[in-house]
């Protein structure tokens, strides 16, 4: 892994969000420490969240390794630049292996950002949680730090949705670590977590400077709070389709991985090999 890689990366997006006049309000990174190992966990509403979250580090000059699907690393020039930053790629069929990593992150004093929610919400609200983030900080006995994001949905989400409208709005609110015992249950502060996020993302739509212009607009306000986005019920039958066509184009980007494989090896070594 690079850091200058990483750096160069947080230029160039600090640039384009400069370009786009996004108005960026971080609140409470002090929450996360300065130095030694701890654990970032936050809501996914948007495909940027993770260089909104990743700003949290920057404000207290650290590095966030994220836990990412698998698909992310499969394009050439992201994969590469995701890999030289650190990042930990996630098969859902093996999670177990990207946790072994998170963990090793973790222990060696690196800052681990994971979304507990393993997808973005379509309804906005938080998910069910899953119980990574929490291992990871109690079997490193690292902070666990809550981070909510609102506002990115509008630029880039689920459903083909993204804009370059100029000057949208994006908040992070950072909250206070849990501090898990190393014999602690992490199903138990899993719940924990969530209760702080839930907390933390309601404020963070409550203090957001920005509010629908029309009722087509309000398509990125949650059911509970006017807006038209699926209800939760309804958002997880959608956020359970979505994983699932990821899983089916990631099998089959595997199939076509391992046949172009096998045409290498046939053409190298010839139809005797065979």
């Amino acid at each position: 892994m690079t850091d200058r890689t990483y750096s160069l990366v947080i230029r160039a997006a600090l640039g384009v969000f400069a370009g786009l006049g996004l108005r960026i309000d971080v609140r409470g990174a002090e929450h996360l420490p300065s130095t030694g190992g701890a654990v970032l966990a936050s809501n996914h509403v948007g495909f940027l969240d993770f260089l909104f979250v990743g700003l949290v580090g920057r404000e207290q000059g650290r590095f966030v390794r994220f836990l990412a699907k698998q698909g992310v690393f499969t394009p050439p020039v992201v994969g590469h630049a995701m890999r030289a930053m650190g990042h930990v790629a996630v098969d859902r069929a093996h999670g177990e292996v990207a946790l072994r990593h998170a963990v090793a992150r973790a222990g060696a004093g690196e800052v681990v950002g994971i979304f507990p929610e393993a997808t973005i919400s379509h309804s906005w609200e938080l998910r069910p949680f899953r119980p990574g983030a929490a291992a990871v900080a109690t079997w490193c006995t690292v902070p666990l730090v809550p981070v909510a994001v609102w506002g990115s949905q509008r630029l880039l989400t689920v459903g083909g949705r993204f804009s370059l409208r100029r000057g949208a709005a994006v908040t992070i609110v950072v909250g206070e670590p849990l501090t898990p015992a190393p014999d602690a249950d992490p199903y138990a502060v899993t719940e924990q977590l969530r209760d702080r996020l839930d907390t933390l993302l309601g404020e963070a739509i409550a203090t957001h400077p920005d509010q629908p212009r029309d009722d087509a607009d309000r398509w990125w306000l949650p059911a509970s709070r006017g807006g038209t986005a699926p209800d939760p019920e309804e958002g997880l039958r959608l956020d359970e389709e979505g994983m699932r066509r990821t899983d089916l184009a990631a099998e089959a980007r595997n199939r076509r991985s391992r046949k172009r494989s096998r045409v290498r090896r046939w053409s190298l070594t010839g139809p005797s090999a065979q």
